[in-house]
């Protein structure tokens, strides 16, 4: 068959891959490949439907195969790329483009290629190396920057050893010193020419730099640029002139720029005049500054509030610097602010930092505020009543913090939001309602109410206002957040969920905020009894992590193309703090414990869960949670909403993580015949992690394993580290027997690619080892038996007790995954010819007279929780649950039967969760161990 034949018979499977049928192009390329078995275009395209219809094992084998021929063809390439991209093989992609451009060093669009699959690998030396030839061979200033740029970035790589950042950057600094007058000259190569010099702390060269004629034009037209410009001005001392040029900005201009009055600031207390000595001196800046606001403050009015913050800001810094001034120059500021910006959303957030007043200052104040009318017969009233409730809050002495005085205040603001939702009732159903505030202010106090005498009835009456705004008012993500966090304090985890899926979180959000909902996920999970609502959260959140691995570096691609070079440092920066994530991997241990719940585990499960967890043990970790996005209205002084709110009061981190990766690395690996020193390059999907160069990296997986500090532990419940020991102890005592088991040699290695493992119990003693020299059986330690017995005492007293839902969930889920760990630990011990071989009858006997223990006191466990749910969504409980919230029933809108049913939806999804989790448990109990 002629090429152009064949060429015509392959269209049909482009088109299909380009509508989406991907069923269609594997039929079509399965029945091509009969006919021509060794066509490697075929072949591409082929894993390219492969990876798209997500069968990555069988794609992976095809695009090695087709890797192997290094192939130049551009369709060839071309179908490997994209499915080699949707991989996450960078570092095959890398081999692909660098064979190709080696085969034909005059391909320029091949050597880009390279130079672009090094930039997605974050390869910077190879890439910057791969630059300077194609500059050598084709001639042109774009590669040139692009090698500039890419020693600029391995400088600032977190993995680049701090010896080589000097350098790096002292070599960039010379190629674009030495070109520099040779090229054109645009916004982004001023960008960065300076960030080097910056970086080197060349202040004078820099300002030199943007000096010039084509400097002060883009710095004029260019934000980037002129923001560069300020770093320099104030790390080079040069913050006088740069006030200068701020203040004639503002008067001439009448630029009203936030930065222009900080730079202003800057100028007037300047650090190396903040000196006794020069306190006249500091005392006349401080004046001309003031009367520079003052003039500004005048002429704005009411229009624009940055001049009257730079006021205050200026006295706060007085303050700080002991500069002379009236004692109630602050106080004045305060009402100032408040009596012209009082109606101004921002009003609370702009002065809360400024209230820092002595005692007679703060009760004139106090006064102020407290002639507010309460009345909201407009919007602009309405906010200023807001904005009093909040600011009167703020300053609330811990003596006035009493129950009843929180009552008395969590009264009035719901008469007032009732009285408020008039001012709303023709928005369109997407606009938020203006009396929102004051529904969150009065579950805030609720809530605070709570923490001061535990009573749960606090919480309900949370529930029924915060439910209640949210149905006036469904796109408040605020109300949402704070149903969530009450929610799961009561122990209604599908209720939280619900909530926190109405918000329709998207792309990052789910790295910033997916802690909401998957903090210690495993408390609330039905996962053991089949309901997977929590499993399938933890994946959805993570899509954003491959769509960050597969997009961000894409945009990369696309600045170094375009020369946005302004643009790729914070790129890469975002990229790295995504893939480096601490909420990726505290979900990522939340869905191992939820799986082994679930799922049989098997071989395969144990050794990829183990290749992964090893990784990101070895990871630096960012924290990217936003831990501010939920509003704080409780008084100064006081624990945050949020951390009122926190499960235990411990907000899990990087302790929690490492210690939970000890944990199951610790078991993993005794359950698998994987060597601990077999690396992941084989893995199905994505390169292997790039090493750290942090010494303690280098140290060896089972000694860093063995270390845990007091912070690390500080961050766990009573329970987890109880948990903690448990595993640490039952994995001394059987990992001699699991390292005198494992086979030896090839069989160490990952399994092969078609998932099959190597494990094989018959050939556990065909590699040199004699029965005679299995390690000693001793008795288990009492720690393993009593960690059950305890954990069933803990849990029959908080029953008893009447603690909190989730403290009751939280001990039997715990006792359930100890049960779980102490079976896969003990999973290599089943086989009975390795038992009768290796004479290992008394351990397979001491495991099953633990294992019989622990199955009593983990099935007790979830037998009482059943009997205890029946108790929950009873009549007497919504009828308790009505009874608390009586006070709220004296407005029209909430009524008997709205509570009522508030009240059914609580008691039942507290009662689904107490009896899943029970049902879970006797499964667990049931399954063959």
């Amino acid at each position: 068959m002629s090429s152009l034949t064949l060429e015509r018979q392959i269209r049909p499977i482009y088109d299909a891959l380009d509508s989406g049928s991907h069923k269609s192009a594997l039929v079509t390329c399965n029945k091509l490949l009969k006919k021509h078995p060794k066509n490697d275009h075929l072949k591409a395209l082929k894993a390219l439907a492969l990876t798209r219809a997500q069968k990555f094992e069988e794609a992976i084998v095809l695009c090695e195969e087709v890797l192997a021929t290094k192939p130049t063809d551009d369709g060839i390439i071309n179908a490997l790329m994209h499915a080699l991209r949707h991989l996450g093989r960078f570092a095959d992609l890398v081999k692909l483009f660098e064979d190709a451009f080696k085969q034909q060093p005059d391909n320029d669009e091949f050597g880009r290629q390279a130079f672009f699959a090094n930039v997605r690998a974050g390869n910077w030396k190879a890439a910057q190396l791969l630059a300077n030839k194609l500059n050598k061979q084709f001639r042109n200033d774009r590669y040139v920057f692009w090698g500039i740029t890419c020693t600029f970035l391995q400088a600032n790589d977190p993995l680049t050893a701090p010896e080589m950042r000097d350098i790096l950057l002292k070599l960039a600094h010379r190629l674009i010193t030495a070109c520099w007058k040779q090229v054109e000259v645009h916004p982004d190569r001023l960008y960065l020419h300076t960030s080097i010099l910056q970086q080197l702390g060349l202040y004078e060269d820099a300002r030199e730099l943007l000096g010039t004629e084509s400097g002060r034009f883009f710095c004029a037209r260019n934000l980037s640029c002129d923001h560069l410009r300020r770093e320099i001005m104030k790390a080079g001392g040069w913050q006088m002139e740069e006030g200068g040029i701020a203040e004639q900005r503002i008067v001439e201009k009448r630029d009203r720029n936030w930065l222009e009055f900080v730079s202003i600031l800057d100028a007037t207390f300047l650090p190396s005049t903040l000196h006794q000595s020069n306190l006249p001196d500091l005392a006349q800046r401080v004046a001309k500054t003031r009367d520079l606001f003052l003039k500004v403050s005048e002429q704005d009015g009411s229009h624009d509030r940055t001049a009257q913050l730079a006021l205050m800001e200026l006295e706060k810094l007085s303050v700080v610097h002991e500069v002379p001034s009236e004692p109630s120059r602050l106080l004045n500021l305060l009402k100032h602010y408040f009596e012209v910006l009082g109606d101004k959303a921002a009003c609370y957030e702009d002065l809360r930092s400024y209230i820092d007043l002595g005692s007679e200052e703060l009760h004139d104040w106090i006064t102020l505020i407290e002639k507010t009318t309460h009345t909201p017969s407009s919007g602009i009233a309405l906010r200023r009543s807001i904005n009093a409730h909040k600011l009167l809050r703020y300053v609330l002495s811990a003596t006035q913090l009493t129950v009843d005085q929180e009552g008395i205040r969590a009264t009035d603001l719901v008469r007032e939001y009732f009285e408020a939702l008039p001012l709303g009732k023709d928005l369109p159903k997407l606009e938020l309602q203006p009396a929102d505030d004051l529904a969150i202010l009065a579950a805030q106090v609720y809530v605070n109410m709570f923490v001061l005498d535990n009573a749960m009835a606090h919480l309900h009456n949370a529930v029924v206002i915060l439910e209640y705004a949210s149905k006036k008012s469904p796109q408040s993500y605020q109300i949402h957040l704070e149903l969530v966090r009450i929610y799961r304090l009561l122990g209604a985890p599908q209720l939280a969920l619900d909530h926190y899926r109405l918000l329709n979180v998207k792309q990052v959000q789910n790295d910033t905020m997916s802690y909401f909902i998957l903090s210690r996920a495993t408390n609330f999970s039905l996962a053991a009894s089949g309901d997977l609502a929590y499993v399938s959260e933890c994946l959805e959140s993570s899509h954003i992590y491959f769509s960050n691995s597969q997009e961000t570096s894409e945009f990369i691609v696309k600045s170094f193309n375009m020369e946005k070079y302004s643009q790729i440092h914070e790129l890469v920066v975002f990229e790295e703090r995504l893939d480096n994530s601490l909420q990726r991997d505290l979900v990522k241990i939340e869905h191992v414990r939820l799986r082994i719940s679930h799922e049989p585990v098997s071989s395969e499960l144990v050794d990829m869960e183990l290749i992964e967890l090893k990784f990101i043990f070895d990871r630096l970790h960012h924290d990217n949670r936003d831990l501010e996005v939920l509003p704080n209205y409780q008084p100064r002084g006081q624990p945050s909403f949020l951390s009122q709110t926190t499960l235990f009061g411990k907000e899990p981190a990087g302790g929690w993580l490492s210690i939970f990766l000890k944990i199951y690395i610790k078991v993993l690996s005794g359950a698998s015949d994987l060597d601990l020193s077999v690396e992941d390059d084989k893995l199905l999907v994505g390169d292997r992690p790039r090493q750290s160069y942090n010494p303690d990296a280098k140290k060896p997986l089972m000694e860093r394993l063995a270390v845990q500090s007091a912070d690390e532990l500080s961050e766990l419940t009573e329970d987890e580290v109880a948990l903690f020991h448990y595993v640490t102890d039952l994995t001394n005592w059987l990992d001699p027997f699991h390292n005198f088991l494992r086979p030896r040699g090839e069989a160490t290695k990952l399994p092969p690619k078609n998932g099959h493992s190597s494990h094989d119990g018959a050939s556990a003693d065909g590699h040199g080892r004699k029965p005679d020299d299995a390690p000693h059986i001793s008795e288990p330690p009492d720690s393993i038996l009593s960690y059950f017995k305890n954990a069933y005492a803990k849990f029959t007293r908080a029953v008893t007790a009447s603690r909190p839902i989730y403290e009751i969930l939280h001990i039997a889920t715990l006792a359930q995954e100890a049960l779980l760990l102490f079976s896969i630990c003990t999973k290599r011990f089943k086989d009975a010819s390795i038992v009768r071989i290796h004479k290992l009858g008394m351990l397979v006997q001491h495991i099953k007279t633990l294992r019989a223990s622990a199955i009593d006191a983990v099935r007790d466990i979830g037998t009482q929780l059943i009997k205890i749910s029946e108790l929950e969504g009873t009549s007497d409980k919504r009828k308790q649950f009505v009874e608390n919230c009586i006070a709220l029933q004296t407005h029209a809108e909430i009524t008997h039967e709205y509570v009522l049913d508030v009240g059914k939806k609580l008691t039942e999804s507290q009662r689904k969760v107490m009896e899943g989790v029970g049902r879970g448990i006797e499964r667990v109990c049931k399954t063959p161990m």
